[in-house]
C-alpha cells in the first residue's frame, strides 16, 4: 500500500474503481517505513481503496501445496 503496510488475504473481487475485497487478511508494518516491526494484525475482511495500492503479487498452489 501507498503507507508502507502490506495486507495479504485472500482475493474475493473488484469492482470499477480498482477497489480491492480481500478476505481472511492480515496487516503487516514494513519496518523500512515505520521504523519497528510488529506482530502482524489480523484483518478479516477489508476493502483496500485502489488509490492506494502500489502492487499486487498472487501465489498459485503447487500440487504439494494441496
Amino acid at each position: 500500500m501507498s503507507d508502507g503496510r502490506i495486507l495479504i488475504g485472500n482475493f474475493l473481487c473488484t469492482d470499477r474503481d480498482a477497489n480491492v475485497i480481500l478476505g481472511a487478511c492480515t496487516e503487516f508494518l514494513n519496518p523500512e517505513v515505520c521504523g519497528f516491526s510488529d506482530e502482524p494484525r489480523i484483518l478479516g475482511l477489508v476493502m483496500v481503496p485502489g488509490r492506494h495500492i502500489v502492487s499486487m503479487h498472487l501465489e498459485v498452489p503447487t500440487n504439494n501445496n494441496l
